[in-house]
């Protein structure tokens, strides 16, 4: 199969040469985005004056990463890393480009998260429970059941019917202990702003990772900046940031960890970089390839697995992934600098090393994560262990048996759930957003009378709504984008293909195995980011070839007018405004969203 960049339809653009790697095959990294970034060196032997990029002696030619004018350690560094990703960073003026871009659609993500965030100033659909449970959790340290007319004292700032029985509960406690922080920073329940504080950081800070994220990725500040445009403007990113679930947790602890992963390839590679070329160097032989040390970025992403596990289950698959990914992405580098027996040396030197600090270090996060469940005897199970003598898994210590036997009853409920539920959505549906969720639309507005109509929305009826539906425009060009990256994937061998679909493959692929219980659309808010990455991708192979430059560009300006036009068309119904009842009907486009 030819190599991308053999091909005349993947010429590079500017700033963006060939760059075929040494012997023993190239890197499926072999393709380069060819978008230049919004600020860039003119020459690429402006890199000689850096530290930590390639030093290109002035007879080198650029063009070749097997000029003789360049060392061996300069050769291997652009084949494993490309001329583009060197040159990223290779000016203040680039560095600090890239975060203005990045803080700038961050500062927009803020204002649609966060204004007026205490609309409603009621517990929207399953805040009746995460938020509850959370503000438990601050209260006595383990989630207690609730007297009757919780709700409604809850929400006016009143927790006294807080029981002290222990309530069964059926996710980690992550994700609502950082409700719970959100709770005491933001002044108490008495604020519905309060509740919801912790996910709108969240939901901001995810805008913040995808811009940097795709700057990395590829290689490109505009490319970044257009990715966290559409996750800062996504009606799924901007619902779950301004209600009080755990998913979109879930999101930002995956997303974070894959960009730490990413900065682990890339100093992997340099670290490969330079230990192959003293090997080469010296005249010995390569054999597996150097060992590559302590990996503290992919054990950083094992952290934040860890904590996405500990909010949610689904987080696990995300673990498996990205686990994989990163190997993959060693196994490729190895084979790039010419390791002959590369996938051998793959496993010893990096699989088996990988596994061990990824499912280890994550599954010791997530069993500290119950500390407060450990500390809190009245905690629910708790104490099964002691009032079960003899019975479940006998050679563990009294709490972790209980732990197990928790653990048990939660998977039952997980795969057992098969209530009758009017949003329940196939999750072949939810790419496109067949079903979306409906969090909130109240009666007592879409019943008003026609006087009290007139006054809450100036019509004869009113609708007050928030439902969880993405940005159509997104997620429609997202599905097909799906297909251009498979194709770039397979006919390309593009490695930034298999990165933009790995989020994806986590976050959606897995929940077919489940279609047969209760599920629903608003879960995918787990894999949105790597939607828009996608998205992002496929517009960048649009960009691509100098001869269709210029219709990409108008393709790209096309789809960031028409999807920003369209967020702000559909803001009023992803925040709760009180509308005419016509205005919501207008934003019903499928018969299968109402």
């Amino acid at each position: 199969m030819p190599q991308p960049d053999d091909r005349p339809d993947a010429a590079p653009g500017p700033g963006d040469p060939a760059l075929p790697g040494p012997p023993g095959g190239t890197d499926a990294g072999g393709a380069h985005v060819a978008f230049p970034p919004v600020v860039a060196p003119e020459r690429l032997d402006d890199t000689r004056h850096l530290v930590g990029t390639v030093d290109l002696p002035p007879a080198a030619d650029p063009d070749r990463a097997d000029d003789p004018g360049l060392s061996t350690h300069d050769r291997l560094l652009l084949a494993l890393l490309g001329t583009r990703t060197l040159l990223l960073d290779a000016t203040r003026r680039a560095r600090v480009t890239g975060w203005l871009w990045a803080l700038a659609v961050t500062a927009l993500a803020g204002v649609l998260r966060f204004w007026d965030l205490g609309r409603p100033h009621e517990l929207v659909f399953d805040e009746t429970y995460y938020v509850k449970q959370a503000y438990s959790l601050l209260v006595q340290g383990y989630e207690g059941t609730w007297g009757d007319g919780a709700n409604a004292a809850f929400e006016a700032g009143d927790g006294s019917a807080l029981r002290a029985t222990a309530e069964y509960v059926v996710h980690p406690p992550v994700g609502k202990w950082l409700i719970a922080l959100g709770i005491q920073a933001g002044g108490g329940i008495e604020s519905a702003a309060a509740w919801r504080l912790a996910s709108a950081v969240a939901g901001t800070l995810a805008v913040l990772l995808i811009a940097r994220i795709g700057r990395r990725l590829f290689a490109s500040t505009a490319l970044g900046t257009l990715a966290g445009l559409f996750l800062a403007v996504d009606g799924e990113a901007i619902v779950h940031s301004r209600t009080g679930l755990l998913d979109g947790f879930v999101m930002l602890f995956a997303l974070a960890a894959f960009g730490a992963l990413l900065l682990d390839r890339e100093q992997a590679r340099r670290r490969l970089a330079a230990r192959t070329a003293a090997v080469l160097d010296s005249g010995a032989a390569l054999g597996l390839g150097p060992r590559l040390g302590r990996r503290w970025w992919r054990f950083a992403a094992a952290v934040l697995l860890g904590l996405g596990i500990g909010t949610k289950w689904s987080g696990i698959y995300f673990l498996a992934v990205f686990g994989l990914l990163s190997v993959a992405w060693d196994a490729t580098a190895r084979r790039s600098v010419g390791v002959r027996r590369w996938a051998p040396a793959a496993l010893w030197r990096d699989a088996v090393p990988a596994g061990l600090v990824m499912v280890l270090t994550a599954a010791a996060v997530y069993l500290a994560s119950w500390w407060s469940w450990f500390a809190h005897p009245g905690s629910y199970s708790r104490q099964w262990a002691v009032e079960h003598p003899g019975e479940g898994v006998t050679w563990l210590p009294p709490a972790l048996r209980s732990l197990w036997q928790f653990h048990t009853q939660m998977w039952e409920f997980h795969t057992h759930l098969t209530s009758e539920h009017a949003y329940a959505a196939h999750p072949l549906g939810w790419i496109v957003q067949w079903r979306p969720t409906s969090f909130y639309y109240p009666t007592e507005v879409s019943g008003l009378k026609a006087a009290a109509a007139e006054a809450a929305c100036a019509a004869d009826a009113c609708s007050q709504a928030i439902t969880s539906l993405g940005n159509p425009v997104i997620w429609w060009l997202g599905a097909l984008a799906i297909v251009a990256a498979l194709w770039a994937l397979v006919v390309r061998r593009d490695w930034r293909a298999l990165a933009v679909l790995s989020g994806t493959i986590a976050g959606w692929l897995p929940w077919f195995a489940y279609a047969h219980r209760t599920i629903f659309t608003f879960y995918s808010i787990a894999f949105t980011p790597w939607v828009v990455l996608t998205l992002v991708y496929a517009l960048s192979l649009l960009l691509q070839h100098p001869a269709r430059r210029r219709l990409g560009l108008t393709v790209t300006a096309a789809v960031v007018v028409v999807v920003v036009a369209v967020s702000a068309f559909f803001y009023p119904i992803w925040t709760g405004w009180t509308v005419p009842y016509d205005f919501w009907h207008v934003h019903m486009w499928l018969r299968s969203w109402i």
